[in-house]
């Protein structure tokens, strides 16, 4: 077959990015080879025989940058809902308003007691960097907020001992102390919750978030991308991937697939071994769906945090608040989607999941057990949350030092490994990126250098029109 200049590995965010880049700028050869029936990757979505939709995690649209605005309304037009982020802590029996530590007044008395006071002593004691990240949670939040809800949570979450983990990722994926405001809203009894990127996001129409990424791989020309081709070996030196299916010459190969993984494609020992001491964690996505209409204390909720130990899921979603079309009948159905973290440190009963999520939900006031389930969903990423160990950086450095000089350029949230820029809009524009260095010579500013991007005030310009 023909040479194609680039081959991508994967219809994820990251792959479609940089497809939809090659076809703007005018290059024609390009393939991506999906190993899967659909795009998306880990942001599909998929319907279950019961007719609720549901997405691979708590996904939602915002944007840091002008050229993902743009692409986004290119894909769905006016096929868009608008919400303002609605949400929650649910400690010690009730829901706090996030972040916790601005709205601590929600708090029984002793609870909240120990929060300010561990706030204040972290403000005076504050004087030496911190070794990993559970030291930073105690750091920045003091012992009060760490006990009752940074540490139990982040264990949750990530599934690995937080002593593992540094914390220069942290950027603005934590909401940071503010004591003035904390004090000021204690003593005022005002709420705040706006806070972030995402304060304000949007959800499509139709189709859960999966339907984003089909309707770009649905804007290339016909037959770029193939499904069902899963990539088993690839010859830097050929510059080759082979399939079942056949092979594929390359001049650039982009991949998104986990960086562990393509080093086993590659087969070089060294990549092998460094790569094996990147950790990861596994997603289980639980969908329940129901007869009637939430209860009133979850109508405008978007999402939930869960600390403690009395479920098994460290994130629920109000999913059928973000569209209508997410359940059969909007008037006679509702939906709500659980998070749960496994790894070698926290593992769980993939058996007993279901049963588990539900048990959760009726303990912390999400359902009653008198609640008619009318569908049950799961699904489980295996590759979930890309964990920022301490020698992480060192890790990638070194492998991104053997595999670039080979022409093979990883990248992704998986692809690139770095948490800070793995929501859908930093993953494409990792993509976009790479296509533009390797083309246009412009250097990469998102996977390199998270800060430029996250620190930045508004909207990344566009850098060629193209």
């Amino acid at each position: 077959m023909t040479r194609p200049k680039f081959l991508i590995l994967g219809a994820g965010a990251t792959g479609l990015g940089a497809a939809h880049r090659l076809h703007q700028l005018g290059q024609a050869d390009f393939l991506i080879l999906e190993q899967n029936d659909y795009p998306g990757g880990l942001a599909a979505s998929f319907t279950d025989p019961s007719g609720f939709v549901w997405d691979l995690g708590g996904h939602i649209q915002f944007s840091h940058y002008e050229y993902f605005d743009r692409l986004m309304d290119e894909a769905l037009g006016a096929d868009w809902l608008h919400h303002r982020r609605e949400s929650f802590v649910w400690i010690h029996g009730r829901f706090v308003p996030y972040p916790l530590q601005s709205n601590l007044r929600y708090l029984p008395r002793q609870v909240m007691a120990e929060c300010v006071l561990g706030l204040l002593r972290a403000a005076r004691n504050n004087h030496r960097p911190p070794a990993h990240f559970s030291e930073w949670i105690r750091a920045s939040f003091g012992e009060g907020i760490a006990r009752h809800f940074l540490l139990p949570y982040n264990a949750k979450v990530w599934a690995h001992p937080l002593e593992m983990m540094s914390y220069s990722w942290i950027g603005e994926r934590v909401a940071t102390v503010n004591l003035e405001k904390v004090l000021e809203n204690l003593l005022l009894e005002k709420d705040e919750a706006r806070w972030g990127p995402n304060e304000h996001f949007r959800f499509p129409l139709r189709g859960g978030t999966g339907a984003v990424w089909r309707a770009v791989a649905g804007m290339l020309p016909a037959g770029v991308v193939r499904y069902g081709e899963r990539v088993v070996s690839i010859d830097p030196a050929a510059r080759l991937a082979r399939t079942a299916a056949g092979s594929y010459p390359y001049d650039y190969l982009i991949s998104t697939i986990p960086l562990d993984r393509l080093a086993l494609l590659v087969d070089d020992p060294a990549l092998v071994e460094a790569t094996s001491r990147l950790r990861y964690s596994t997603t289980h996505v639980l969908g329940v769906g129901f007869q009637g209409r939430p209860p009133e204390s979850l109508r405008r909720k978007c999402w939930m945090y869960f600390p403690e130990s009395d479920c098994p899921f460290y994130r629920v979603t109000l999913f059928s608040n973000y569209s209508p079309h997410n359940v059969p009948d909007s008037e006679r159905c509702w939906s709500l989607m659980a998070e749960v973290s496994e790894s070698p440190f926290q593992p769980v009963d993939r058996g007993r999941l279901i049963e588990s999520t539900l048990q959760g939900f009726y303990r912390t006031g999400l359902a009653a057990p008198t609640d008619e389930v009318v569908s049950t969903w799961s699904r489980s990423a295996e590759h979930g949350y890309p964990i920022p160990t301490r020698d992480r950086d060192d890790i990638l450095e070194a492998v991104h030092s053997s595999l670039e000089p080979r022409g093979i350029f990883s990248r992704g949230r998986f692809g690139g490994w770095k948490y800070e820029v793995a929501n859908q809009d930093h993953s494409s524009m990792q993509g976009v990126e790479v296509v533009e260095r390797l083309l246009l010579g412009l250097p990469e500013m998102t996977y390199p250098n998270p800060p430029s991007v996250n620190n930045h005030t508004g909207r990344v310009p566009i850098r060629h029109p193209g």
